[in-house]
C-alpha cells in the first residue's frame, strides 16, 4: 500500500511538467493531451485533466483559443504562454537534477 501511495505521488508531481511539455509542442485538444499521457504510461482521464488545465491557465502558464470542430460543437485548444515557457525551461533543468540525484543514490544498490 505505501509502495502504491508513493507511485500515485510520484506521477502527480511530473504530470503537470508532462502537460506543459506536451502543449509546448503546440497548440492541443485536451483529449489529444490525454492520449499523448496514454501513450507515455501517464494514464489521466478527463476528471484529473481539466482541473490541472484549468490551475495552469489560471497561474498564466496556458492560455486557450476556441475552433470549430466538423464534428460538434466549438473544441478548446490550448497553448503555452511565454511565461509557461520559462516555467518549462525551469522544470527541465530541475527534471535533470532529480534524474542525475535519483541515479547517484541508486549506484551499487544491491536488489
Amino acid at each position: 500500500m505505501i509502495a502504491e501511495n508513493t507511485q500515485t505521488q510520484m506521477r502527480k508531481g511530473i504530470l503537470e511538467y508532462c502537460i506543459l511539455s506536451i502543449i509546448s509542442r503546440g497548440e492541443i485538444y485536451a483529449s489529444d493531451i490525454i492520449s499523448e499521457l496514454k501513450k507515455a504510461e501517464l494514464l489521466v482521464v478527463e476528471g484529473t485533466l481539466y482541473p490541472l488545465l484549468t490551475r495552469l491557465k489560471n497561474n498564466g502558464l496556458l492560455s486557450y483559443i476556441w475552433k470549430e470542430s466538423t464534428s460538434g460543437p466549438p473544441r478548446k485548444y490550448y497553448q503555452i504562454t511565454s511565461e509557461g515557457m520559462e516555467v518549462l525551461k525551469r522544470l527541465d533543468v530541475t527534471w535533470k537534477e532529480l534524474v542525475f540525484a535519483v541515479e547517484i543514490s541508486l549506484q551499487n544498490r544491491e536488489i
